[in-house]
């Protein structure tokens, strides 16, 4: 992490490790809040989702009973999502009351998203709508995609 203020007078901003440990780490988001960090951690010999206050990394919650990876929080930070191992997207119910966290059900939303690179999924600020990458089956033939560019100049006619 690095601070965004400098502490003391004359003293430079300098980066500290949020969590130093020899897992591999990574997707972290803050909470809507800022207080706490959702992430994504091997270090269960399989990736987790953790959650874990800010200011203490090392009193981290585990989320995904089962494996998961590319947490996302809902705007309200009262539910995370994230993509279990076996591709389904899941959703867990959090509810936050100062420094400490309870973690709800947890649920599959959709049986089977892609595995890709980066995030196969966003979810809108409700939680209510989810867009994602599904996979095609190899028998089916995808849909033609239209590009309509420079749509807003036909508006104006």
């Amino acid at each position: 992490m690095l601070p965004l203020t400098a502490e003391g007078s004359g003293a430079a901003r300098k980066p500290v490790p949020f969590a130093q440990n020899p897992f591999n780490q990574s997707f972290a988001q803050f909470s809507p809040d800022g207080r706490w960090v959702l992430y994504e951690s091997d270090e269960s010999q399989r990736r987790e989702i953790y959650l874990a206050p800010f200011s203490r990394a090392s009193e981290k919650h585990q989320i995904s009973p089962n494996g998961g990876e590319k947490p996302r929080w809902r705007q309200d930070g009262k539910e995370i999502f994230y993509q279990a191992l076996d591709g389904q997207l899941m959703a867990a119910d959090v509810r936050m009351r100062g420094e400490t966290v309870e973690v709800g059900a947890v649920r599959a939303l959709f049986a089977r998203i892609a595995k890709v690179v980066g995030y196969p999924y966003d979810v809108s600020a409700d939680g209510q709508r989810v867009v994602a990458v599904m996979p095609v089956g190899r028998q089916q033939a995808a849909e033609p995609i239209t590009l309509v560019e420079n749509w807003t100049a036909a508006l104006k006619k």
